[in-house]
C-alpha cells in the first residue's frame, strides 16, 4: 500500500484541523491516538493491512487543540485478487464525544440521585445504632460497614432493610440491642 490518505472536511475537523491544513498520514493519525489506545490502534491497522477484513473499533483521539474525543471507526479493505494483498482501505469516523459525555452526565446524575436517596436511609440506620448501642457516628457507620461485609449486602440495602424492620415493630416501642443483634445475625432475603 502507498499509504496515501484522503480525509473528508469533517474528519479534518474531528482531528482539530481546518480542511486541507495538514497532509494526513498514518504517523499523524497514530500520533493523535490517546496513549492508552495507541498500541491497540497500531495492532488494528496491522491486522487490517494483513487480512483485509472489515473492521470497527472505538477509540480515543487527542485532537490538535488537545481535546480528547471518542470516535468509532468502521471500514473495509479491498484486496488485489492476483496477489491477495490489501490495496485500499476505506472507512468512516464518527465522533461520539458529545453523546458519550451526555451518557456519562446522565449516569452521574442517576448515581447522585440514588446516593442522595440512600444517604437518608444510611443516616437513619446510623442514628438507630447510635441511640441503641450508644455509639458515635463513626462507630455506627463502622458497624454498618462491617455487617455489610459479613452479610455480603450493600450498606444502602441493609440500611433500608433495617429501617423497614424497625418500622414494622409494635407501635410505641423502641428497639433494644438484642433486636439489632438479631437483625445483624439474620441474612438478607435472597433476591429474585
Amino acid at each position: 500500500m502507498s499509504e496515501t490518505w484522503w480525509w473528508s472536511d469533517g474528519l479534518y475537523r474531528i482531528y482539530g484541523f481546518a480542511p486541507g491544513e495538514i497532509v494526513p498520514t498514518t504517523e499523524l493519525m497514530l500520533a493523535h491516538k490517546h496513549p492508552h489506545d495507541r498500541a491497540r490502534t497500531t495492532g488494528a491497522f496491522a491486522e487490517i493491512a494483513r487480512t483485509g477484513q472489515p473492521f470497527s473499533c472505538m477509540q480515543r483521539i487527542i485532537d490538535a487543540t488537545g481535546r480528547t474525543r471518542t470516535v468509532v471507526i468502521v471500514g473495509e479493505a479491498r484486496t488485489d485478487h492476483a496477489s491477495g494483498r490489501v490495496v485500499w482501505v476505506s472507512g468512516y469516523v464518527t465522533d461520539l464525544t458529545r453523546t458519550q459525555e451526555e451518557v456519562a452526565r446522565d449516569l452521574a446524575d442517576q448515581d447522585i440521585r440514588a446516593s442522595a436517596a440512600n444517604r437518608g436511609a444510611i443516616e437513619q440506620a446510623k442514628g438507630a445504632l447510635m441511640v441503641v448501642y450508644g455509639l458515635d457516628e463513626d462507630e455506627a457507620f463502622e458497624v454498618l460497614r462491617h455487617q455489610s461485609s459479613l452479610l455480603n449486602e450493600p450498606i444502602r440495602d441493609m440500611a433500608h432493610r433495617l429501617l423497614n424492620q424497625l418500622a414494622s415493630g409494635p407501635a410505641g416501642t423502641f428497639p433494644t440491642p438484642e433486636d439489632l443483634d438479631n437483625f445483624f445475625e439474620t441474612p438478607p432475603p435472597l433476591s429474585r
